[in-house]
């Protein structure tokens, strides 16, 4: 899945590039080191992306081993279960048995073998229990309320699994440090990584969103036929928008006839989804600046992100505390590290402002 709109990493996530295609990280994108990932687990032509259908051109030339037909464009983006729900649909009409892992475009993880043998393990656990719902949970670092919770249950026979007693998405600061005291042998943080069967997704959603599914199976059944593109315009605006964590696993982890499994991925995972969380792939110097621009001098500053996508340009500081300094060519942003959060909100504030012109 590729399709977020990164509005907390403005001003250089925008509409017409946004985060998963920047080329940021040791210029590689996001998205080419995601699929890099999958290599020796995932043959390339069983690799799909879905993702806005304005960013196609730019997606297939940047990941040259994908082609077209493995490039789901969306109309509108309408959050991760209609995502996910719109692959679902297609693949399980070209094979009923097929199993569907699910990755985001916004995540670094490392040691990648690591990662790989985990990946690997989750399909392992799907052909051995078919009707499973596996994710992906990691050992949370501190109390946080923008990711979901796992509550551990019982060990999978034979396996690494534990089973899901609960699935808690964004819980509220006094819950999230609850479950973080408890430990990750009680709670793990899911990653938003999935495996299971595209056919038991589709009854998943059937179950527990079974508006959504009306939809998405009708998509299904038309999207490889020539009124397929038509379908897909008229019906997938319509879907209701909502996350596959709050619509499916929140249920299904409560549904005694689910199998919900959480396998440990020990790795060192970052979601980069705001600028704090950019700042920690970035050099460091002495005072614990983090640095992502070609040009730059900070007198007496210290725990300040400094980053820019315009060579020409020179940032400086001075006596600066924990703050992100982002400058692109036609926008700046300052703030505190503590008020990144509400980047968002500022995004919503411009569109509602000056309008979509520097969004």
């Amino acid at each position: 899945m590729a399709g977020g709109a990164g509005t907390r990493l403005w001003p250089m996530s925008r509409a017409k590039l946004p985060k998963q295609l920047i080329p940021f990280i040791g210029g590689k994108s996001l998205l080419q080191v995601a699929v890099e990932r999958l290599h020796d687990v995932v043959p390339t032509k069983h690799r799909y992306i879905c993702a806005s259908r304005a960013y196609q051109d730019a997606v297939l030339k940047s990941i040259p081993e994908i082609n077209s037909d493995q490039y789901y464009g969306e109309p509108m983006g309408r959050d991760t279960l209609n995502a996910i729900g719109f692959v679902a649909a297609d693949l399980v009409r070209q094979d009923p048995d097929a199993i569907l892992a699910v990755f985001t475009a916004d995540h670094l993880i490392e040691p990648v073998d690591r990662f790989r043998e985990t990946v690997d393990h989750g399909f392992q656990v799907v052909e051995k229990h078919p009707n499973a719902l596996v994710t992906l949970g990691i050992k949370p670092t501190h109390p946080a309320t923008s990711y979901g919770y796992l509550k551990l249950g019982s060990k999978l026979n034979d396996t690494m699994g534990r089973s899901i007693e609960q699935y808690k998405e964004k819980p509220d600061a006094n819950t999230a440090k609850q479950y973080f005291d408890a430990g990750a042998d009680s709670y793990l943080w899911s990653g938003g990584m999935f495996v299971w069967r595209a056919q038991t997704m589709m009854e998943m959603i059937k179950r527990f969103a079974a508006d959504n599914y009306l939809g998405l199976d009708r998509i299904g059944q038309q999207y490889r036929t020539d009124q397929g593109p038509e379908i897909l315009d008229t019906t997938y605006p319509q879907l209701q928008k909502i996350s596959i964590d709050y619509a499916v696993m929140e249920p299904a982890s409560q549904d005694p006839q689910t199998l919900v499994v959480a396998i440990p991925l020990e790795v060192e995972w970052l979601d980069i989804g705001s600028w704090p969380s950019f700042a920690k792939t970035c050099d460091h110097d002495e005072q614990e600046n983090a640095i992502a621009a070609e040009h730059h001098i900070l007198m007496d500053s210290q725990g300040t992100l400094v980053a820019s996508n315009d060579d020409k340009h020179l940032i400086t500081t001075i006596g600066c505390r924990n703050l992100i300094v982002v400058h692109t060519p036609d926008a700046t942003l300052v703030c505190q590290a503590d008020q990144a959060e509400r980047i968002k909100q500022l995004h919503e504030k411009i569109g509602e402002q000056l309008g979509t012109h520097w969004l």
